[in-house]
């Protein structure tokens, strides 16, 4: 299993890239938050070697449209993982699992040489999810041993905490075959 973090504006663009894979960076959410410290982060993470993601958080509503404000202001190289955060916003709604698909397979349309994954916690896979559409491939979040997420579907990457900060594992035998599946 590869380590690998996600960080988002609460954290610093000076974390620590010590034994990490791949770093996913919060670009945007809606469509009227860009993360300042997007570009800073990114950058730390691939002075130190680690592939590159970038993660939309999503709204109901206006599924274009943040696909579209997502992949212009996102800080993305050609090669990056780009992912959509499906779970419940600051006023409790979420974007229905329709909505949650389009915005893949937008973002999919508008960045046909990305992998598009879908990230959700346990309990949206199981209890919201109809369709099991995760794009290029599903990132979960579920706080338990690392590489053991409580799912039947096949995952690609694994959230098992968020202390001190999220913490992941991807389910690649090495760096070079992450390496070689997000550039494929």
């Amino acid at each position: 299993m590869l380590r690998g973090i996600d960080v988002s504006s609460h954290q610093s663009s000076d974390f620590s890239t010590e034994g990490l894979s791949f770093v996913f960076v919060k670009a945007t959410e809606g469509r009227s938050y860009i993360n300042p410290k997007q570009s800073a982060q990114a950058s730390r993470a691939r002075d130190a070697g680690c592939v590159v993601g970038f993660y939309h958080f999503l709204w109901p509503g206006n599924l274009t449209a943040q696909a579209e404000y997502f992949v212009e202001k996102c800080a993305s190289r050609k090669d990056d993982l780009l992912a959509v955060d499906w779970e419940n916003t600051s006023k409790g709604t979420h974007a229905s699992n329709a909505e949650k698909d389009r915005f893949i397979r937008e973002v999919k349309r508008l960045r046909p040489g990305h992998r598009v994954l879908l990230y959700c916690n346990r309990t949206f896979w199981l209890n919201h999810d109809t369709t099991s559409y995760a794009g290029d491939g599903l990132w979960i979040a579920d706080y338990v041993t690392a590489g053991k997420p409580r799912i039947k579907a096949r995952w690609r990457i694994h959230q098992y905490t968020d202390r001190p900060l999220d913490k992941n594992v991807a389910d690649f035998g090495s760096e070079a075959a992450l390496r070689d599946w997000a550039t494929s």
